[in-house]
């Protein structure tokens, strides 16, 4: 399993950026916060990775922090949450904020990211009320 990369940022797009190490170009997908976070193509950086191994690929989702993946992580194990919702509520709401409107019982921050209604936002604030990263 790849858990971090470490190279020269080649490309962002809207969701994704191609990291080169060692001229091997690794397409990671990311929240908008993380890939806005990322310096300009050329320079060095780094990621921390979570990779998902599936029969008809693999991908790789990179964090700027490990906090960051920690909630990816419990975002997916909410029935419901896939990678793509769950890095849409990651692009709305930062580590903090998930965390306060957890403790809060508070799904409005959730609802902002697209792809998550009041039914979904409501079963994540559940799911997550007592294993919610910290």
């Amino acid at each position: 399993m790849i858990a971090k990369l470490t190279g020269r940022l080649d490309q962002v797009s809207q969701d994704s950026a191609i990291i080169d190490v060692g001229g091997v170009g690794y397409l990671v997908f990311g929240s908008s916060r993380t890939l806005g976070g990322l310096p300009k193509p050329g320079d060095a950086v780094s990621l921390v990775i979570e990779t998902h191994v599936r029969e008809d690929h693999i991908h790789l989702y990179g964090f700027a922090d490990e906090s960051e993946r920690d909630w990816f992580r419990a975002l997916m194990s909410v029935q419901g949450v896939g990678a793509k919702v769950a890095l849409a509520i990651l692009s709305v709401a930062g580590s903090n904020l998930l965390g306060q409107a957890i403790a809060a019982q508070d799904s409005a921050p959730f609802t902002q990211a697209s792809g998550v209604g009041p039914k979904l936002a409501k079963r994540i604030v559940i799911e997550l009320k007592d294993r919610a990263p910290t």
